[in-house]
């Protein structure tokens, strides 16, 4: 089940931007949605090695609760849902991307080792 919103008040931004972000998998979540636009949960899952079905589904509702990913479900047999990027969502996959390019020069700088990307994804 997908959390409230957070009891205490922030004490600035990062902590307001840190709270919708925590997690493992959340920033992967949005660089994967945003790498590859609408997603099936099981295409989010092989993007994703290591992400257990519970915790990426936990982390998709919750995503959801808070504006950033957009669930469309199909009335279909089987059924189908596609997860996708809000703009909300959006937003705040531009607003990490100093983030990213921070985490790739300490991997450079490092040298530490670096997940290949799927051949079969056009990542950016």
């Amino acid at each position: 089940m997908a959390r409230g919103t957070r009891s205490g008040p922030y004490i600035c931004g990062i902590d307001a931007a840190l709270d919708v972000v925590s997690g493992k998998w959340k920033g992967l979540i949005l660089w994967e949605l945003d790498a590859h636009g609408i997603r099936r949960f099981a295409e989010l899952r092989r993007g994703l090695p290591g992400v257990s079905e519970k915790m990426l589904t936990q982390h998709l509702r919750e995503m959801e609760a808070d504006g950033l990913v957009h669930r469309e479900v199909y009335a279909e047999v089987p059924p189908r849902v596609e997860y996708s990027l809000t703009e909300h969502g959006r937003t705040l996959n531009r607003a990490l991307g100093p983030l990213g390019a921070w985490g790739t020069e300490r991997i450079r700088r490092e040298r530490c080792e670096q997940r290949q990307p799927d051949t079969r994804s056009s990542l950016r």
